[in-house]
């Protein structure tokens, strides 16, 4: 199986769920199921290739050109980390089956829980530093939408937005990051990365660079400054929780910590910075979580506080230290995520996560009880379990270090104290909830959950058991091999026993164990007497408080800011885009000598300085007359805009001109639209020109000259320069060989830089989708219309039914410019046009883009012509769906390159044989360039449409109808 399969399968699986029925619930469960368990046998099989340090990697051809591949690799650290994915995965997703109530939607948790998967997945098996970014924001926004499954609820939206925010900038942080340690190296190539240690160490752009990355890696794991975000997202469903914090999303910055340890780490700037924010997280997340009333709120800092040991085992610059860290990663996964889910099923069972009212449940819940103990224990580190060994080794690492005296005798302290914080907040967890009196007035009575429900937690508990037994035999072997790739290659000496002898690791887990119990004791007898409610000191700070308040000093300064340089008004925000513009650009030019070239200058005809006196004298009457006929004015800006159109044709573009004409029609368009947003034009205020009118309109005709005729000066300047290392010969010589067409500025387009033309078409379709959105709820007051309702249904003639009826359309003056039936005849026409521009577009002048204006302008015409009762009659003409149509079949068409083993958006040209047709030209560019057209063809009618009926909705009466009658009901 390839590994780019073994990538791809979460994602196929989650458009699996998506398009199963809304009922299906033990369907969806089980896809999820299955697509977890397949990837997690897969991945196992793989573990004798990858034990003795071994890499598996795959290399997909993507943009060569630019060295950016798609790289899947594989060591035993990324192993170990996919493994914990997807055998955590498939546990949550039968727990979940169980959890989630009927009346929320499956679909769209297993959906978006099978898509975290895989970006997760992306990250651990990247071997590309842009392509793990990649993965590594989408981590982000798919949590965002798990973390916000509820969104009707206000604190999943706040909590949401808060890890969007926070993990989101730190994705920026990282990027930024990685390109810097890409230049360094010479390659972004992660393998090229890893052997390049001493140079990157070396390098005066160490420090930034490791700053950016450790924002990075330090936002996702909620380490300290940034451990806020992780409680607030404890609003998530507690299979999500569950599955985010303990095996995936906070996981993924400390993955990043060590599989960058080889190369980042041995530096004093690696040691105080990833150690400080280690330690102040470790000690910092234990003390808070033992006041915490909440079962997930207590689990949420308990993990901030395990990441923070994590993380400061990473950061002491021993390869022992970054095996135990390793170890821990493993074990915190297990315990972690079996607590997780124990409290969900208390809060499912009892309908309460405060443990200030749950007390005696082991007599009502006795096996989840045991369960909940037994992971509780590990997670305080009480021997024979998992969690008694990696603490015991973080112990070792303390005591053993050598550093600055202070951290000597600080840092086995600081462990202590946080360790026996630990067995505080696990002894709440576990004998707080399920021993003593029995509960009363709960929400629902207790009662044990089903055997499926328990069996993920049982399986999570019996690994804890079995490495907390047998260490060397059940994890030695996975933990060697997970071990080898971050410290380098050569392990350091370490022993997995169970017993050690008596020695000072040794003692330091009975004081802490025994400081923690004496300790629980004391804040049970405090809480009884109503006191030690918040943490003391702690009490008046609050991260989520700071953050709120930042948010909202730049939410008031933007509005400042908005307040004293915006306005509602079109002209100036038009003037000052402008203004900004040439400022920028002269400031730019600086030091660039403008002159002009020596070549040869064609002659001036007759003919052409007509052309151009005609477009002159339309523009300038556009401008003079904007102010009184507003349909003059945009009838002759369609002039200007034919003139151009005939030049670019002149000088032998027909490419150009073609698209123009197209462009300036639905341009047009889209200015009558606009016409009807406009405040009706008064005639005594037309009349009326005082000296600031006067004054505005001199300079904002001076603005104009300036723009246009710097930009004239410009193109003239490059114009008559010769172009010695132009790229214009290699597109002629190349395109009909390389890319099978004659039409050179097609083929660029779909073939040469279909890349670039792939971006183009998702901004546009972007742009589109917003223009919808922020028009479906707008409504512009009825005033702002150009002329009243009255006047304009007297002026259409045989409209007056259609007024009456309140199917008056602001685009109803269609009858009087384009009959009805002359559209509907147009149609077939316009549709043989657009389909013969489109199939000759790769040899001849036309393409995709034409042909989707061409369809594009016959459907506004039948708008035009029969408003909304055409739109209702063909509910088929859905613009959303050809957009997601365009760019669905240009995808596919991009990744069916990569099927055969070529770069992404390869073409190919294929020659075949139809009978009565002969020999057909078919290169897979056509299907590209079918994306294309359909993306334009979406994108215009959608924004043009959704214009239109913001007017519609202006001139709607604002009394409500009559009561029906029998005569009109």
């Amino acid at each position: 199986m390839s590994l780019s399969l073994l990538l791809c399968l979460p994602f196929l699986g989650s458009l699996l769920t998506l398009l199963l029925p809304t009922g299906a619930r033990n369907a969806q469960a089980g896809v999820a199921g299955a697509v977890s368990t397949i990837a997690a046998v897969w991945l196992l099989g793989l573990f004798p290739e990858i034990r003795d340090g071994g890499v598996i990697r795959e290399t997909i051809p993507w943009v060569p050109s630019l060295g950016l591949d798609l790289a899947i690799r594989i060591d035993g650290f990324a192993w170990m980390f996919a493994v914990t994915v997807t055998v955590i995965g498939a546990l949550v997703s039968l727990y979940a089956r169980y959890y989630m109530s009927p009346d929320d939607p499956a679909a769209r948790f297993y959906g978006l829980f099978l898509a975290f998967m895989g970006a997760m997945l992306g990250v651990v098996v990247s071997g590309n530093l842009l392509q793990l970014v990649v993965f590594w924001e989408l981590t982000s926004l798919v949590s965002f939408l798990l973390i916000g499954y509820w969104h009707h609820r206000t604190d999943a939206q706040r909590g949401a937005r808060m890890a969007l925010v926070v993990t989101g900038a730190g994705g920026l942080g990282l990027f930024v990051g990685a390109l810097l340690l890409g230049q360094i190296v010479g390659s972004h190539d992660i393998d090229a990365v890893l052997a390049a240690g001493d140079r990157i160490r070396a390098h005066p752009w160490y420090p930034a660079m490791l700053c950016l990355v450790l924002v990075g890696a330090l936002t996702k794991s909620a380490q300290f400054p940034f451990h806020f975000w992780l409680p607030r997202a404890m609003v998530a469903p507690t299979p999500v929780s569950a599955y985010l914090h303990s095996a995936t999303m906070v996981k993924a910055g400390v993955f990043l910590l060590a599989r960058f340890w080889p190369v980042l780490s041995g530096t004093e700037w690696w040691f105080w910075l990833v150690g400080g924010a280690g330690a102040i997280t470790l000690l910092l997340g234990a003390y808070v979580a033992m006041f915490q009333h909440d079962l997930k709120r207590v689990l949420a800092y308990s993990t901030i506080s395990h990441l923070g040991l994590i993380t400061l085992l990473l950061g002491l610059n021993s390869p022992l230290a970054a095996v135990a860290g390793v170890f821990h990663i493993m074990n915190h996964a297990t315990f972690k995520a079996s607590l997780f889910m124990a409290a969900g099923i208390v809060d499912h069972e009892t309908g309460t996560r405060d443990t200030r009212r749950l007390s005696g449940l082991i007599h009502r819940m006795p096996r989840t009880g045991i369960l909940a103990l037994v992971a509780s224990a590990a997670m305080a580190g009480v021997p024979l379990l998992n969690g008694f060994l990696s603490k015991e080794m973080f112990f070792a690492e303390t005591v053993f270090l050598s550093a600055h005296p202070l951290v000597e005798w600080g840092l086995p302290v600081l462990a202590m104290v946080a360790s026996a914080f630990a067995v505080v907040y696990s002894l709440r967890f576990g004998y707080g909830i399920f021993f003593g009196p029995v509960a009363t007035g709960l929400p629902r009575v207790p009662e044990e959950a089903p055997r499926w429900m328990r069996t993920p937690i049982l399986f999570l508990v019996l690994v804890c058991l079995a490495v907390g037994i047998a260490p060397a035999l059940v994890v030695g072997p996975v933990l060697a091999a997970a071990a080898r790739p971050v410290v380098g290659g050569v392990l350091p000496d370490y022993s997995l026993a169970v017993w050690h002898g008596f020695n000072q690791p040794l003692l330091m887990s009975v004081v802490a164990v025994g400081g923690g119990i004496a300790l629980y004791r004391w804040l049970r007898t405090r809480r009884a007497a109503g006191g030690l409610q918040n943490p003391p000191l702690l009490a008046r700070w609050s991260g989520r408080q700071v953050f709120e308040s930042v948010l909202l000093g730049v939410t008031r300064g933007a509005r400042r800011v908005l307040a004293l340089a915006g306005t509602r008004r079109l002209q100036p925000q038009l003037f000052m885009v402008i203004a900004i513009a040439i400022v920028l650009a002269s400031l730019g030019a600086r030091g660039f000598p403008l002159a002009w070239g020596d070549r040869p200058r064609l002659p001036a005809t007759q003919v052409f300085v007509l052309l151009w006196a005609v477009g002159i004298v339309c523009a300038l009457g556009a401008a003079a007359l904007a102010k009184y006929h507003r349909l003059v004015a945009v009838s002759l800006m369609g002039g200007a805009g034919l003139v151009t159109c005939l030049t670019f044709a002149w000088f032998s573009a027909p490419d150009l001109a073609l698209t123009q004409m197209v462009v300036e029609v639905v341009t047009t368009t889209l200015f009558l639209l606009g016409l009807r947003w406009l405040p009706m034009r008064r005639e005594d205020l037309a009349e009326r020109q005082d000296w600031r009118d006067r004054a505005r309109r001199g300079r904002d005709l001076l603005l104009a000259v300036a723009a246009g005729g710097g930009l004239a000066v410009l193109s003239f300047a490059f114009l008559t320069r010769p172009a010695p290392n132009s790229i214009s010969p290699f597109f002629l010589q190349n395109a009909l060989p390389g890319g099978g067409g004659a039409n050179v500025v097609n083929v660029m387009l779909v073939d040469f830089r279909a890349f670039d033309t792939l971006g183009e078409i998702t901004v546009l379709a972007a742009v589109a989708l917003c223009v919808f959105a922020l028009l479906r709820r707008f409504r512009p007051p009825a005033e702002s219309v150009a002329e009243p309702r009255q006047q304009r249904a007297t002026s259409i003639e045989h409209g007056t039914d259609l007024v009456k009826t309140g199917r008056a359309d602001p685009v109803a003056r269609g009858y009087l410019l384009v009959p009805a039936v002359i559209a509907r005849l147009l149609l077939p026409v316009a549709l043989v046009v657009a389909m013969h521009f489109f199939l000759r577009g790769h040899n001849e002048p036309g393409g995709g883009f034409v042909a989707g204006l061409v369809v594009a302008i016959a459907l506004l015409m039948q708008y035009l012509a029969s408003g909304t009762r055409w739109v209702e009659a063909h509910a088929s003409v859905r613009p959303a769906r050809w957009i997601a149509l365009g760019l669905l079949l240009a995808a596919t068409t991009g990744l069916g390159a990569l099927v055969f083993g070529y770069p992404f958006l390869t073409s190919h040209t294929a020659h075949v044989s139809v009978p009565l047709l002969g020999e057909l030209h078919l290169p897979s560019a056509t299907f590209f360039d079918l994306a294309v057209a359909a993306v334009v063809l979406g994108a215009t009618l959608l924004i043009l449409t959704a214009l239109a009926h913001q007017s519609i909705r202006a001139h709607r009466p604002s009394t409500p109808p009559a009561a029906p009658t029998r005569e009109n009901s």
